[in-house]
């Protein structure tokens, strides 16, 4: 049995599953079996958990430098070229479709191309560069291979689930998405949550980053990361999962590691197989919030690794703030627009631009939205970027 079970099945208050049981308690507990099940990729290397970690956010850590911004592959060598975003929160994300006002709206992965959790769950076991199986036949045979899962299966799928390929497949990916929709994504235990609740004081920069980001007088954050009108909303998960161009760079330190250069453009929404306009090209879902201090590095390509830079490259846009057009990882100036047209600059250009101490507020209060158990990742990332003097 994967070594995290017993802890995780107590963390949502099921009761942990012995190795020899011929049936699991649901299909979230089967989920969670399947999530953390190695035996899925071809190379028995890679899990579900293994680019999505609880312990980190549900983010993959595995890598350094460039190779932080996309995951790297079971086969120990192949990278991908967009950043493995967090599965906290997903479930918030709403099915894929195109909203009263002709925007889309939801789905899964960056471009949307999954309409729901259940949609993108199977899809990394058979991408060639992520888990790399050959075939939903192929995953199906390594589940025969458990015994707990034959017998759990059948119990919550019926007697003859075994005997369908693309219907066991589609029961393996229910039960992931039933687990990925448990409170262990969602807690909703973060210092802005308790804060909300009266159990928790904002610090004096805390609550500033907290007016500012609210205020639409003085900031355009909410313009996309807000879903619920009410800023005392305890559900708010920070995203509108509208899509966006926010004329981010192409990563080219990533480019150059997977080969993905000459040319080559992610055009976001576009690659998506339902739309087809042109002005969908380059733009990305809004993420979520929750838990950003600790989940980088940060956009759809990981192009940026600290949290201050995602906000001072928004800053650069604010009355085309003339201090602010320095990338400060890079000591040049941001890098171009991988994709120039169809930027979101209505909503970028709102607000004044933002001195110093108002864009060290922003960045306190978003740390407010880490969850209760990755609050620890803070003080590490602090200690990381401010190391003691020797």
């Amino acid at each position: 049995m994967n070594k995290y079970l017993p802890i995780l099945l107590a963390l949502i208050g099921v009761a942990p599953v012995c190795a020899d049981a011929p049936l699991v308690p649901d299909a979230a507990a089967l989920g969670q079996m399947l999530y953390f099940d190695v035996n899925l990729s071809r190379n028995r290397t890679q899990a579900c958990a293994t680019c999505h970690a609880p312990e980190a956010g549900f983010v993959d850590t595995r890598g350094r430098g460039a190779l932080a911004a996309a995951s790297l592959g079971d086969d120990g060598h192949s990278v991908g070229d967009r950043n493995a975003p967090t599965a906290a929160y997903a479930k918030f994300s709403p099915r894929f479709h195109r909203g009263v006002d002709g925007k889309y709206v939801g789905g899964q992965f960056w471009d949307g191309r999954r309409p729901d959790l259940a949609g993108q769950a199977g899809d990394p076991l058979l991408n060639p560069i992520e888990m790399a199986m050959p075939s939903q036949a192929a995953v199906i045979e390594r589940l025969k291979e458990n015994p707990v899962y034959v017998g759990a299966f059948r119990q919550f799928y019926g007697d003859g689930i075994w005997a369908d390929t693309e219907a066991a497949y589609a029961a393996m990916r229910k039960s992931i998405a039933a687990f990925e929709e448990t409170d262990f994504f969602a807690p909703f235990d973060s210092k802005y949550d308790r804060y909300l609740r009266g159990e928790y004081e904002m610090t004096p920069q805390e609550n500033l980053g907290m007016t500012l980001f609210f205020s639409r007088q003085f900031t355009n954050c909410n313009l996309c990361h807000r879903l619920r009108q009410s800023q005392v909303d305890e559900k708010e998960t920070f995203s509108s999962y509208e899509y966006h161009n926010i004329g981010v760079p192409a990563n080219t330190e990533l480019r150059a590691l997977n080969g993905k250069g000459g040319g080559f453009v992610d055009r976001g929404l576009q690659e998506n197989p339902e739309v087809h306009e042109a002005d969908a090209a380059g733009k990305f879902k809004v993420p979520t919030l929750r838990n950003v201090a600790v989940t980088g590095p940060y956009m759809h390509n990981g192009v940026f690794r600290d949290l201050r830079t995602v906000v001072l490259f928004y800053n650069k846009y604010n009355s085309h703030n003339p201090r602010r057009q320095i990338d400060p990882e890079t000591g040049k100036e941001w890098g171009a627009p991988e994709v120039p047209e169809n930027i979101s600059l209505k909503e970028l250009e709102t607000g004044p631009a933002l001195d110093s101490r108002r864009i060290n507020a922003l960045v306190a209060f978003l740390k407010t939205l880490t969850d209760r158990r990755y609050e620890p990742l803070l003080e590490q990332n602090e200690a990381l970027d401010h190391p003691p003097h020797q």
